[in-house]
């Protein structure tokens, strides 16, 4: 490093040489010096003045929501071609079943008629104490829904049979 002192001046001057490099001598005075932090300090002012313009402020007063354009489209009504007229003053149905399973010991019934606004049946399961409930109802208009419950010993309890293990 190579360092001078003018006295004249009274200025400072230090150059750096690199040994690898022998033209290239960099001399660092304090006139260049002065002139490269202001070129810094104006690049940096510059740079967040430029950048501070391209951020909006946040907003500090309320505002109504912006109003949603919706597209108009009329709303589509169905026409009805002709009514069906299925209605039936006198509904009538009837079923019935019955189940009698020797395996598992189920054993259950049902049956169920109408005519009309009339509803008459009757159903029966074995209970778990061995006894046949059996439950005849009707229904009507007048009287409402209506049911008898009976209970009736059976002979023998019937039990499942026993399953085999497999091994």
């Amino acid at each position: 490093m190579v360092e001078l002192f003018l006295a004249a001046s009274a200025t400072y001057i230090s150059c750096k040489t690199n040994p690898l490099q022998s033209q290239a001598r960099v001399c660092l005075h304090p006139t260049h010096l002065a002139t490269m932090k202001v070129i810094i300090l104006c690049t940096a002012v510059l740079i967040s003045s430029v950048s501070a313009g391209l951020l909006s402020p946040a907003p500090y007063a309320y505002a109504r929501p912006a109003l949603l354009a919706r597209p108009y489209a009329p709303y589509a009504v169905a026409k009805v071609a002709a009514p069906v007229e299925d209605y039936d003053p006198n509904p009538q149905y009837s079923y019935a079943y019955d189940i009698q399973d020797a395996l598992t010991g189920d054993s259950k019934s049902q049956q169920e008629s109408r005519s009309g606004d009339v509803v008459q049946g009757s159903y029966s399961l074995v209970d778990p104490d061995g006894t046949r409930r059996i439950v005849e109802y009707t229904a009507d208009p007048q009287n409402g829904f209506n049911a008898v419950v009976s209970r009736q010993p059976l002979g023998a309890v019937v039990k499942a049979a026993p399953i085999a293990a497999i091994h």
